[in-house]
């Protein structure tokens, strides 16, 4: 990797640096292709990425960045798992790490917050952000539904009442 590689490497890391809602970083211990393409394809169904890089330049994309005490992190083969919405990356991550032996969390970072294993595993247990917007769409939709359901019980009541008295005096005819 000559000088003007690293330097374009450098720029899309702190690029993707000041996107992200979220960085997870992660220790790949003997992965194989296989392993890192499964995850790589579980990460891109949930909108996240995952990133291997060289660690001294991903030390310098940090630089102007909100994740700046990730640094201490990056030591050793490890890999970056990145997400708009902070909680897509942390759940994959963590279901991938239950499944993989040779794949463990260091640790994160939510803009400034860093976050140790515990705080990546607490927020992989929160709803997405799909599933929070699906719930306010639903208690919007509820009194709705629940106000047209009783404005139709009166109108319905009455034409049952309606229907009986009309069955009743066709048998008396």
């Amino acid at each position: 990797m000559d000088r003007a590689q690293k330097a374009a490497a450098v720029a899309e890391l702190n690029r993707n640096f000041a996107e992200v809602g979220v960085v997870v970083v992660t220790r790949n211990l003997g992965m194989t292709v296989a392993q890192s393409t499964t995850l790589r394809n579980r990460m891109r169904d949930a909108g996240a990425t995952y990133k291997v890089s060289k660690n001294k330049l991903a030390k310098i994309a940090l630089d102007g960045t909100d994740y700046l005490s990730l640094g201490d992190m990056l030591t050793g083969p490890v890999g970056l798992a990145t997400s708009i919405d902070p909680v897509a990356a942390a759940k994959v991550v963590v279901d991938f790490a239950k499944t993989n032996d040779k794949f463990e969390i260091v640790g994160g970072a939510m803009g400034a917050t860093p976050l140790d294993v515990a705080g990546v595993q607490a927020l992989a247990t929160l709803p997405s952000l799909d599933e929070l917007r699906a719930k306010i769409v639903g208690l919007l939709v509820a009194p709705a539904t629940k106000l047209a359901t009783i404005t139709q019980a009166p109108a319905a009541q009455i034409a049952r009442v309606l229907s009986a008295y009309a069955e009743k005096d066709k048998e008396a005819a």
